[in-house]
């Protein structure tokens, strides 16, 4: 490890010692497994995991986050908190990440307060202040503390400490919830998650570095169908062309009309380029 990177993991451990007890937001991805890991070996059974049960969680991801917490020993919560019940969320406005994660806090919060447990931390890093990212204001108004930003971690750095750590999320694709795979305005349903989340499935098994399945709906009636747009890295592109047929068969069986790929690209929060035309 660097000097400058082994600066910033022993600013992440001191900071998590002045805190003295967390309730850290655990999805099992790269960002929230390091913070629960360096929460853990600080404060020991003063760290409790929390993940979030709802349909934009894949199944994966959930049992990724069980298994993680078994193997290291670390008390883990399981809190519902289903966004389509939230007044206005199945509208995917434009604060829907907003609205998300205040109910999601609200209720992190309340776990952490029968614990006895002094703060709630989230896993936002530098990268995630260079997009639109409405569910930090959330963060900012609930209190809640963002370990991996205060102590200006970068997405490169936090996935080099978790190497060094022998965590497997350190080459672990990036992930954000499912609804982040519709376009502003259209209607979030349990069947369309579904569809995105079996869809991406399709792609993890085929073995690709990382990719994103935006969902697109046309027409009303009996001329309406879905498109799914296919992000992957340019250089899978060749791979996507390779699983052709099977990638194409698969998605109209899940439920897709069209079947597209994206020359752009994989790219974080390709919905929010829209935003500046509406």
């Amino acid at each position: 490890m660097t000097e400058e990177l082994n600066g910033k993991y022993e600013a992440l451990k001191n900071y998590f010692k002045s805190l003295g007890s967390v309730a850290v937001a655990f999805s099992s991805g790269v960002d929230s497994t390091l913070m629960l890991k360096v929460a853990h070996d600080v404060l020991g059974d003063k760290a409790v995991a929390i993940t979030a049960r709802s349909h934009s969680f894949p199944v994966r991801e959930k049992t990724e986050a069980s298994e993680f917490c078994k193997k290291e020993g670390i008390e883990h919560i399981f809190v519902d908190s289903e966004e389509l019940n939230i007044p206005g969320f199945k509208q995917n406005p434009k604060n829907r990440c907003y609205l998300c994660k205040h109910e999601l806090f609200e209720e992190i919060i309340k776990v952490a307060k029968n614990h006895k447990l002094a703060y709630v931390c989230e896993g936002s890093n530098l990268d995630d202040n260079g997009d639109y990212r409405p569910g930090l204001q959330a963060v900012a108004e609930l209190g809640v503390k963002s370990p991996l930003r205060d102590c200006n971690l970068w997405k490169s750095e936090i996935r080099a400490i978790s190497k060094e750590l022998g965590l497997e999320t350190w080459k672990k694709q990036s992930f954000a919830c499912l609804a982040s795979r519709f376009v502003y305005g259209e209607t979030i349903s349990i069947e369309k998650l579904d569809m995105v989340d079996k869809a991406e499935q399709l792609l993890l098994d085929l073995g690709f570095e990382q990719e994103r399945v935006r969902i697109h709906s046309f027409g009303n009636g009996e001329t309406s169908g879905t498109i799914a747009r296919i992000e992957v890295n340019p250089n899978e592109f060749s791979k996507v062309l390779a699983h052709q047929e099977k990638i194409v068969s698969e998605f109209k069986k899940i439920g897709f009309n069209y079947v597209s790929m994206d020359l752009q690209g994989y790219r974080t929060g390709s919905m929010n380029e829209t935003l500046n035309k509406q």
